[in-house]
């Protein structure tokens, strides 16, 4: 199981890129698509809606159940990865390099690990 040094995560098994401009970029890790099974459906916000740290804003459904993606941050949604309406798997393919949403006008984070904190996380989960 990877986890990646150029982003940080939450409790909740999202991880968050911060770009330029007050940006960031949400994805689900690999942990999460691991736990989650092979993933049929991806159900995200529209461009332009709100979303609030530690806050649903969308939904991912597996073989196995439907879980709740939170947010990281709050903010507006300026982006949404449209390749995933149609091939939600990729998401079990490639965790890190896709991403759900992207974030802009970020006023307020959820409390976020670094990579190191995060694995440290898992370990005392298992």
């Amino acid at each position: 199981m990877s986890i990646l040094n150029d982003r940080m995560y939450t409790k909740s098994h999202e991880w968050v890129q911060f770009l330029e401009d007050n940006k960031a970029r949400i994805g689900l890790t690999d942990y999460a698509q691991d736990s989650l099974g092979g993933l049929v459906f991806v159900n995200l916000p529209e461009e332009g809606d709100d979303v609030t740290k530690e806050v649903s804003f969308g939904d991912v459904e597996s073989v196995k159940a439907v879980s709740d993606i939170f947010s990281p941050v709050s903010g507006t949604v300026c982006a949404i990865n449209e390749e995933l309406m149609d091939s939600p798997e990729r998401i079990n393919d490639d965790p890190y390099g896709v991403w759900l949403i992207e974030v802009k006008n970020i006023s307020e984070k959820t409390e976020l690990l670094s990579a190191d904190e995060y694995e440290k996380y898992l370990k005392e989960e298992a």
